[in-house]
């Protein structure tokens, strides 16, 4: 049963995936237009070849939608086609004709999936290139914000889970705490940006400051609620086998409290995930927040979508790591 429902699933998910690919290459596909193509008679054509026009230069004016009467002007002129190119054109010489730029180019300005196709295999087979300061491949640059995440997230984990852990074991601190968690965990993490930057100094210490506070409040309020919500019978018969309060700590209340710390874990991870992008495009340099904003400012397109998709493959990564962890932490009373 269960296996059906995962292959049904699958075909589901693989259904909605080409039908999705189909609306956004019908929605960015432009048919090839341009200058519409003339037809002359016999009689046209060898009165142009009187002149000195030569067959070649009849037949690519005609394709170019160039009309009888403006091709003797040009034929009168007694040029030829490379000369009246390095003269800037048919234009430049007073004459009118279709202007090529007028009719749209192929395609459309957003880049269909055949695009981003390509630049993600181009991307994929080298992701570790470096060309210059600002054009690295996206391995690097996916490299740099991670190592921003891990450590901010490190320092955060490190002082919010051992706090958290010291607030849900006292009812009064965890009362006289809660509201200020409360506050500042709804400020958005971007809004310490100027703090960070005006007291740091730094753009690269101030980032890593913003993963460390967007980070600490999930993993301090989850891990203080989960200790608190430790049944009392367990401590009470961890206390009845005498068991001092540092064993009672690791044996009873952490493995109790685990899945609730995780899942905090869990959410602080991926809000460090998306706030590294969104610091990474105010403080530029490194990194592929700042890949995402430069190739825009490029209009780059293509490179942007893949740089977003790669955004979003590492979080769904990052999810599934803690997710597994979760999974193991949890427990069947």
């Amino acid at each position: 049963m269960l296996q059906k429902l995962e292959l049904r699933s699958a075909v589901l998910s693989l259904v909605i995936l080409f039908v999705g690919l189909f609306i956004w290459h019908f929605s960015t596909y432009v048919p090839v237009t341009g200058p519409v193509g003339v037809e002359f008679s016999q009689e046209q054509t060898d009165a142009l070849k009187s002149q000195n026009m030569v067959a070649e230069d009849i037949e690519f004016y005609a394709s170019q939608g160039v009309e009888f009467p403006q091709l003797e002007q040009i034929a009168a002129l007694g040029l030829s086609r490379e000369m009246i190119d390095m003269a800037g054109g048919i234009q430049a010489l007073g004459i009118s004709v279709p202007d090529e730029n007028s009719a749209p180019a192929p395609g459309s300005l957003f880049p269909s999936p055949s695009q981003i196709g390509v630049e993600l295999w181009a991307t994929i087979t080298d992701p570790f290139y470096v060309a210059g300061t600002n054009d690295m491949g996206y391995g690097i640059q996916m490299g740099y914000s991670l190592l921003r995440v891990i450590i901010g997230y490190t320092l955060a984990a490190a002082i919010a889970i051992p706090l958290g852990f010291l607030i849900g074991m006292s009812p009064v601190f965890y009362r006289a705490l809660d509201p200020y968690i409360q506050i500042l965990r709804p400020i958005s993490p971007l809004a310490w940006m100027p703090i960070a930057l005006f007291t740091i100094g730094d753009s690269e210490l101030s980032s890593i400051f913003v993963i460390f506070i967007c980070s600490l409040w999930p993993m301090l309020s989850n891990t203080a609620f989960g200790v608190a919500s430790v049944r009392h019978d367990w401590v009470n018969v961890a206390r009845t086998h005498e068991l001092g309060a540092l064993k009672t700590a690791f044996t009873v209340i952490l493995p109790a409290a685990a899945p609730t710390i995780v899942t905090g874990m869990r959410i602080s991870i991926g809000i460090a995930w998306l706030v590294i992008v969104a610091a990474e495009m105010l403080v530029g340099g490194t990194g592929i927040g700042y890949v995402v904003w430069n190739e825009w400012n490029g209009l780059r397109l293509d490179r942007m979508i893949v740089a977003i998709l790669l955004i979003g493959v590492v979080g769904m990564l990052l999810d599934a790591i803690f997710g597994k962890l979760q999974r193991a932490v949890t427990y069947t009373e």
